[in-house]
């Protein structure tokens, strides 16, 4: 793996699964700007130059905007964007991940604060991160969806993260040109992290570890995985005694419903 610094730009940075990615990328040498809404947590991170840590929450567009301005202006350059905050069913109730939410529990003011998270926020921070990967000539962007099981089962959770995983296949076609690569990273199953409330109920010492998803996404930032792009990696199924290109094979596979595609009928004119 190439030894180049970047700088990468983690959302929902402080705790869980960002924190194991801002660490990993970290201990690679790369520069991180540490997204999240939660000061105690931000506070927590390790004092560098390399390390620069921002306050503020992700469904304010004014805030996804100043994040890469705010980037740019610290070091000069902005290199990946890594969507991993989010909220899920437990931001509800405890028990939500157990009791499904219904949808006559749902409101307006859920379903738009939801998708102002998990889909409008990558959305906006990629689209102004995009000057400045093109102007670099690299470009990494990796989106935390989840498993297909949880998109057809779990309301509004679901729904945001199958429209992110549209999107990531849509702008892996589109940002083809710019050698700008884009890829989604999921742990491959509940992960012990605040994001699931121990109303849950569920055995934390089964559940997979965020440290998981630092070796594939420390990878997809490298060099060698310039044309490695449109592809979804299961950090569970990651084997870090492999190259990674290998590892990448072995745990990753494309986005979205790609079989699904050639079913369309598509009109000629």
């Amino acid at each position: 793996m190439a030894n180049v610094s970047r700088v990468a730009l983690v959302t929902g940075a402080a705790s869980g699964i960002g924190l194991a990615i801002t660490r990993a990328l970290f201990a690679e040498g790369h520069s991180v700007v540490a997204l999240d809404r939660d000061a105690t947590a931000l506070a927590k991170l390790e004092t560098s130059a390399r390390l620069h840590s921002i306050m503020l929450d992700v469904s304010s567009e004014a805030a996804c905007k100043e994040a890469v301005a705010s980037t740019v202006a610290r070091f000069g350059r902005i290199d990946a964007v890594i969507n991993n905050a989010g909220i899920g069913p437990s931001s509800l109730r405890p028990d939500a991940e157990k009791n499904l939410p219904r949808v006559d529990e749902l409101t307006s003011e859920i379903w738009d604060r939801f998708f102002a998270i998990n889909v409008r926020a990558p959305m906006l921070i990629v689209q102004a991160a995009l000057p400045h990967m093109r102007k670099g000539g690299f470009g990494r962007v990796i989106n935390n969806t989840t498993s297909f099981r949880t998109m057809l089962r779990v309301l509004p959770y679901g729904a945001t993260k199958s429209a992110l995983e549209s999107m990531s296949a849509i702008w892996a076609e589109e940002l083809k040109a710019d050698g700008i690569t884009v890829n989604v990273l999921i742990p491959g199953g509940p992960t012990d992290t605040p994001f699931i409330a121990d109303g849950a109920g569920w055995d934390r010492a089964k559940m997979l570890k965020p440290a998981i998803l630092g070796p594939p996404a420390v990878w997809l930032v490298s060099d060698e995985a310039a044309t490695y792009t449109g592809n979804r990696i299961i950090a569970a199924n990651w084997d870090a005694s492999l190259p990674g290109t290998e590892a990448a094979k072995k745990a990753g596979r494309a986005i979205g419903w790609p079989e699904l595609a050639a079913d369309a009928v598509w009109l000629k004119g």
